[in-house]
């Protein structure tokens, strides 16, 4: 290449160390661009939960040379069995009974995939956060404090990205309150890696335990322990957060017994050294740019796990990014609103999808469970493969979103 935006080393600031800050500076990088990448934590995180890569995750993946690294850990035979407390199983419908071919992994799969395809010489600063943004036409001044020495430095930027998540720094100085932009679903999820497979059945069993307001999910892997996702409906979301994890997520299954399944999960989860526990929240703003300040992946359009397209839009919006800026490389403005046209129309839809997955992964209630049970039958059924393409999250045109 031979222009002057590809030739020159602009700096960009991306904040976050998850799956769209990682594959945004990976994509700029290649671009010509001078990445930095910072994240609040102390290091990187390990393992995670289960996630699946549809056509766009796989498709950015590829784009981006990861895919054979990130895998896929959904090896036959796997089979998914609506379960009760009492062990009663019988067949279910679970992601990999889905059309389209989704890869099942763990997040850390993708993560490690994308931090391997990183330059050595690339910059990451752990245990640092923005403090504060301004910007003019030319630049960003961005203040940075590092938690572990509690040194602040001020460094200036062409671009920033904030990829920092539900609860996105950047997004807070830049753009409001998170009170703006966080639209509550009023559920809860837990998620952990599982000691070991659940007693009584096989490593490729996966597990669905669906009742009114609340639902566990047991994903099964091959050659990895499986993972587990606890998903409840609550009123008082602050009050969840006021007790352990375990404690909320054992009163949210309560009064009834737990039963043998329930009680291995809650076990593993109570022991786990890395577990997720947090609000369900979508993310919805009129924009996602202000000047040369951009945010992306959850920081921008959280989907949330029940739209399983997360991971894949993350990757997505990231190449996309720089789709745009390599082909509008002297019109930072121009590539940030053709960013935002290419891809809203499609992350919108996403979240109308995940108000819908909702009530299939955990119905809200009584009718809702009836309901839920009524469309597993017909999953199950001879019409099965008409009904399947109905549920498939991300729609069949999800392709085309980065392919310009």
């Amino acid at each position: 290449m031979t222009n002057s935006a590809t030739t020159r080393r602009r700096r960009v600031l991306v904040v976050g160390l998850g799956i769209s800050g990682i594959a945004t500076a990976l994509r700029l990088h290649r671009l010509g661009w001078e990445p930095v990448i910072i994240e609040r934590a102390a290091g990187r995180r390990r393992g995670g939960y289960a996630v699946a890569l549809f056509g766009t995750g796989v498709a950015s993946a590829t784009r981006l040379g990861v895919l054979d690294a990130v895998g896929n850990r959904l090896g036959p035979p796997v089979q998914t069995f609506e379960i009760d407390r009492s062990g009663r199983r019988r067949k279910g419908m679970g992601l990999p009974d889905l059309p389209g071919g989704p890869r099942l992994v763990l997040r850390g799969d993708v993560e490690n995939a994308l931090y391997s395809a990183l330059p050595a010489d690339l910059e990451i600063r752990f245990a640092t956060s923005p403090v504060a943004i301004a910007q003019d036409e030319r630049g960003v001044d961005v203040t940075m404090s590092n938690s572990a020495t509690g040194a602040t430095t001020s460094e200036r930027f062409d671009l920033v990205v904030g990829a920092d998540g539900l609860r996105s720094t950047v997004r807070k100085l830049v753009f409001g309150p998170h009170e703006r932009f966080m639209h509550p679903m009023n559920y809860m999820i837990g998620a952990c890696v599982l000691s070991r497979p659940i007693h009584g059945h096989a490593t490729s069993d996966g597990l669905v335990m669906a009742e009114a307001g609340r639902s566990a999910w047991v994903f099964p892997f091959v050659n990895h322990n499986p993972t587990v996702l606890f998903s409840y409906r609550v009123d008082d979301v602050a009050g969840q957060f006021r007790r352990p994890a375990i404690d909320s997520v054992r009163a949210a299954f309560a009064p009834e017994p737990a039963g043998p399944v329930l009680s291995q999960l809650f076990d593993d989860y109570a022991a786990a050294d890395e577990r997720l526990f947090d609000s369900v929240e979508q993310v919805r703003m009129e924009r996602w740019h202000e000047g040369r300040v951009v945010l992306l992946g959850d920081a921008a359009w959280c989907l949330t796990l029940y739209s399983g397209m997360g991971a894949s839009t993350g990757m997505a919006g990231g190449e996309l990014l720089g789709n745009m800026l390599e082909k509008h490389p002297d019109d930072l403005r121009r590539a940030l609103f053709e960013w935002e046209a290419k891809l809203r129309p499609f992350t919108a839809s996403l979240q109308q999808t995940a108000m819908t997955m909702r009530q299939l992964f955990t119905p809200s209630g009584e009718l809702q469970r009836i309901l839920r049970a009524a469309i597993i039958r017909l999953s199950n059924s001879p019409v099965a493969p008409i009904f399947k393409r109905l549920v498939r999250p991300g729609g069949l045109t999800e392709l085309d979103i980065v392919a310009a």
